[in-house]
């Protein structure tokens, strides 16, 4: 029985082991949010731009490590349902998250920036030129790596300069009750920010590295867990990398978003929801490049266009939130988070039955 061989292992000791590596993943993810709304404050980038860019990219260590595996190793629909079915599970943690932290109003009431809606936009921009790629196939290709992959970096290049720009100089600004985050929330951050004073920014930036570094060791020890778990169980590579490998990989996305939320940094919060799935989609291109079978695209089946949709969906109806915000709760959530989950679970239900 080897711990590093963790096909050797029973069922019994790789769930030990699968929980052991998602509390590594939840603590260091539990640090880069209070690093990066520390950086965000001292350098003046803002929150939106902060959570897209380096909470996203650091909390998508886990899924590029994954993808990057799964795709050397041949397992195409592994890789790219993990992509796509991550999105969706992702949008669905915000819903958790305004359940478990947020009972008197809903999250997006507490969200009400310009520069998310232009996140949330892009994303379903991204989300629909996947699933156009996936009903059309790979048109040319170089040295094994399609050229839909690569225009999606570029895309995904274009997008994070809007995004630094817009948040910057924003063209409108909502009208209505601007809410302050609860007392409670507004404490804990005072806190934060009274027992970090003196490190410098440079020592924050170093610990946020390290941070980022835990996550994606921890990260890719959890997604191969559940990779050998999903081969254990006997379970399908598109069912497993929609679900089991997808919740796995957004472990860290789980503890970041509960993290800010908990000390109101609630634009952060979501604009790492949304920053972090923009990049998910890029990620086709490093799967691309590791799968040397030809065209990862081609390999997919196309019944993965489901979650692309099932992502604009969910991401539709959090915009819709966010516009609107609606400060009446239903369950203790807010009625778009409660659509969000009834989308989310209906349609993982679906899907399962278009894989049987």
């Amino acid at each position: 029985m080897s711990l590093l061989d963790l096909s050797q292992n029973s069922i019994w000791l790789n769930l030990v082991l699968f929980t052991l590596f998602a509390a590594g993943v939840w603590y260091a993810g539990s640090k880069l949010s209070l690093y990066v709304d520390l950086i965000a404050d001292r350098t003046g980038i803002g929150q939106a731009f902060a959570g897209a860019l380096l909470l996203g990219g650091a909390t998508s260590l886990p899924e590029l490590a994954t993808t990057i595996s799964a795709s050397a190793s041949g397992a195409a629909e592994l890789a790219g349902n993990n992509l796509l079915g991550g999105v969706a599970l992702q949008i669905a943690v915000l819903a958790g998250m305004d359940i478990v932290c947020l009972r008197n109003r809903p999250l997006t009431f507490f969200s009400p920036k310009a520069a998310l809606l232009l996140q949330g936009v892009f994303l379903i921009l991204m989300l629909s030129l996947v699933i156009m790629i996936l009903m059309t196939g790979e048109l040319i290709t170089l040295a094994g790596v399609g050229m839909w992959s690569m225009m999606l970096v570029v895309i995904y290049g274009f997008g994070l300069w809007s995004f630094h720009r817009y948040e910057g100089d924003p063209r409108w600004k909502p009208a209505g009750e601007l809410e302050e985050p609860p007392e409670s929330n507004r404490d804990l951050k005072d806190a934060h920010q009274a027992e970090y004073q003196s490190v410098s920014t440079g020592t924050l930036v170093l610990w946020f590295s390290l941070a980022a570094c835990g996550v994606l060791f921890s990260g890719y020890l959890v997604a191969r867990t559940g990779e050998v778990l999903s081969e254990q169980t006997g379970l399908g590579q598109s069912l497993i990398g929609a679900t089991l490998v997808a919740l796995a990989t957004s472990l860290p996305e789980v503890s970041t978003t509960w993290s800010a939320i908990r000390f109101g940094a609630y634009s952060m919060a979501v604009a790492n929801i949304l920053g972090t799935n923009v990049l998910e989609v890029v990620l086709f291109l490093p799967a691309d490049i590791a799968y040397r079978d030809g065209s990862i695209i081609e390999a997919m089946d196309p019944s993965a266009s489901f979650l692309a949709a099932l992502g604009i969906v969910l991401t539709s109806i959090y915009l819709w939130g966010i516009l609107e915000r609606r400060d009446r709760t239903i369950l203790g959530m807010g009625y778009d988070s409660a659509l969000v989950l009834l989308f989310y679970f209906g349609g993982m239900g679906l899907y399962y039955s278009l894989s049987l």
